[in-house]
């Protein structure tokens, strides 16, 4: 039986494939990586995770779980990512976040794709949950690719927004069933997390040697809150669609607010170099 009584595709859908490894990047997730673990004990024969330094338990249930243990340093969400599925041995990986559990009809859809391929990388939806509930509408659907045969795909993006990408020419293929997504125990606590991926991708953009722009501070907060509650119906999750949508569109005010601020300093700076 699975976390609070919930069952997980590891609790009953057989033997793990032999030539399916996991990979996971964490640093101090006891409060998910349990529900994470469980459901991939069963479905996958290596369990990859490289650790950036927890100290609250995350290490003792790697390993009572049997993961290889890799501890490294926290080298951002892409390149950390890399490195975790270049560590797996096995033919095929599955890549999934510490806080995000393999459902038992995406069990069974991994496991087909596994013994008879019909691509060289397959996306699944990630679906949200909320105090244990699935929100149905907003983000949805979250398509992401996370099953990939080694060699044919690699972790790219801004941080901390990391795509796994195919290879050119590799066949991608979509899969039935949901990833379990638990990011956020409170909208409180979402929002600080919106505060801190905001934050590093504006520093990603301009880095990037992207530009600020008030236009797109203007409307992109209030693009994103209705995409969310009109185009994907995020109303019909009551309360908590209104909250997801709110999220979205603080993010989207960060994220621009951050970068115009750090144009600015940049170009402040240079002005004071030349002059």
């Amino acid at each position: 039986m699975g976390v609070g009584g919930v069952c997980y595709a590891g609790d009953f859908m057989g033997m793990p494939l032999a030539n399916l490894s996991c990979a996971i990047v964490c640093k101090d997730n006891a409060s998910t990586i349990g529900r994470t673990l469980e459901s991939v004990r069963g479905l996958c024969d290596e369990i990859v995770a490289v650790d950036s330094g927890s100290t609250d338990g995350t290490l003792e249930m790697l390993a009572a779980a049997g993961a290889v243990i890799v501890k490294s340093e926290w080298l951002g969400h892409v390149r950390t990512k890399q490195k975790a599925l270049e560590l797996c041995s096995r033919e095929w990986v599955l890549c999934v976040d510490s806080d995000e559990s393999v459902l038992p009809e995406l069990d069974a859809s991994i496991r087909a794709a596994v013994q008879s391929p019909q691509g060289d990388a397959y996306a699944v939806n990630r679906r949200t949950y909320y105090k244990g509930r699935a929100l149905r509408h907003v983000w949805q659907p979250e398509w992401r690719v996370r099953l990939v045969k080694k060699g044919s795909a690699a972790w790219t993006g801004l941080d901390p927004h990391d795509v796994l990408a195919p290879s050119a020419g590799a066949r991608v293929a979509r899969v039935r069933g949901d990833l379990r997504h638990d990011s956020f125990p409170t909208f409180a606590e979402h929002m600080r997390k919106q505060w801190s991926h905001a934050t590093t991708m504006a520093a990603s953009l301009h880095a990037a040697g992207k530009r600020g722009s008030y236009v797109r501070l203007l409307m992109s907060p209030t693009g994103a809150m209705l995409k969310q509650l009109i185009l994907k119906r995020g109303v019909l999750d009551g309360y908590p669609g209104w909250l997801a949508a709110a999220s979205t569109a603080t993010a989207a005010l960060i994220k621009h607010a951050t970068l115009i601020e750090l144009c600015s300093e940049r170009d402040n700076a240079g002005r004071m170099k030349s002059s």
